[in-house]
């Protein structure tokens, strides 16, 4: 079974939320499932973004989910689509780079193109709810996954503090999202 199929079959048997489908059919019209996760750093190939997103998927099911408390639909909304802001996030352009007999020669690369500079959990949020309602703690979680990586944090937050504070969620996928980008993937070099 490939990743897509593994993510589609673990999408549509744990989210049954009202719009799910619909954000479905939408994810299948843009490039999530071919998308890079990164230009350089972590899956920084094709089809790193969907790749990522199953390790958090992963990681959060299998460290930090609690049958007996824990609702597995959230886990998986969460999960899946904290990056949904890279979708059409990324395009190839070509650099010049030195090969291994010290020649110049153009190699195709990934760039940010950035269609709808939104930020990124708060893009995710919105992508999201374009297609089904979040509940606060999952919009809370998605929104701050980077943690301190965010942009807006440059120096601190106490919004950050206090979302982690109050909603353990937020803090579990932040964790999963840290592990899946620095201990289970590679860089795209």
């Amino acid at each position: 079974m490939s990743n897509k199929e593994i993510f589609i079959e673990t999408y549509n048997k744990n989210i049954h939320r009202p719009g799910a489908e619909k954000l479905l059919a939408w994810l299948e019209g843009t490039d999530f499932f071919t998308a890079p996760a990164s230009t350089r750093f972590h899956a920084a190939y094709e089809g790193g973004l969907l790749d990522h997103s199953l390790n958090v998927y992963n990681v959060l099911i299998s460290k930090h989910f609690n049958p007996e408390t824990d609702d597995l639909e959230s886990y998986t909304i969460v999960s899946l689509l904290h990056d949904l802001c890279k979708a059409g996030f990324y395009k190839t352009e070509l650099r010049n780079r030195k090969n291994d007999r010290g020649e110049w020669e153009k190699v195709p690369v990934y760039a940010v193109d950035d269609q709808f500079p939104y930020g990124h959990g708060e893009k995710s949020v919105f992508l999201i709810e374009r297609f089904m309602r979040l509940r606060t703690e999952e919009a809370i979680a998605v929104r701050w996954h980077m943690g301190g990586f965010d942009e807006s944090v440059k120096g601190g937050s106490f919004a950050l503090a206090h979302a982690f504070e109050k909603y353990p969620l937020a803090v579990k996928l932040h964790l999963s999202d840290l592990e899946a980008t620095y201990l289970h993937e590679s860089r795209g070099e």
